[in-house]
């Protein structure tokens, strides 16, 4: 299965360790699903991962970045254009999202991709996407 990670969800995956953003987080850096990636989103983890306010240990940013950019799938999203969504910095996730038909687009803000913008997106809650992940699971 593959999915993108909007930037809130690993930065709560790594804040609070129990949690539907934690569990999404734990499911991508196992291997579990294939994140999407791209080098403007890897470069916004960074960025954000960075911050102070957060006080995240630099040596554990670095591993999770580097499963991420390591085991996820790199992919050109260039073809994918005027997405017009309400903040141009969440473009990037819905162009990799599209570009790699992806199976989901996990956020904690779903309200940022409006309905009539996500060109048959899956955009989901990280909730959401747990309940989807348990019921396959149950399928098995």
């Amino acid at each position: 299965m593959k999915i993108v990670l909007d930037t809130n969800i690993v930065v709560s995956g790594l804040l609070q360790s129990q949690g539907n953003p934690a569990q999404v987080l734990t499911l991508a850096l196992a291997g579990a699903v294939q994140v999407c990636h791209h080098e403007r989103i890897l470069a916004e983890y960074a960025e954000v991962l960075a911050r102070p306010r957060f006080k995240f240990d630099p040596k554990r940013v670095r591993e999770v970045l580097n499963k991420i950019e390591t085991d996820g799938l790199a992919v050109d999203a260039s073809g994918v254009s005027n997405l017009d969504l309400p903040d141009a910095d969440d473009e990037p996730f819905l162009a990799v999202a599209l570009a790699a038909s992806a199976d989901f687009l996990v956020t904690g803000n779903p309200a940022d991709y409006p309905a009539g913008k996500r060109r048959g997106c899956a955009v989901v809650s990280p909730a959401a996407f747990m309940e989807h992940w348990r019921k396959l699971q149950h399928e098995d």
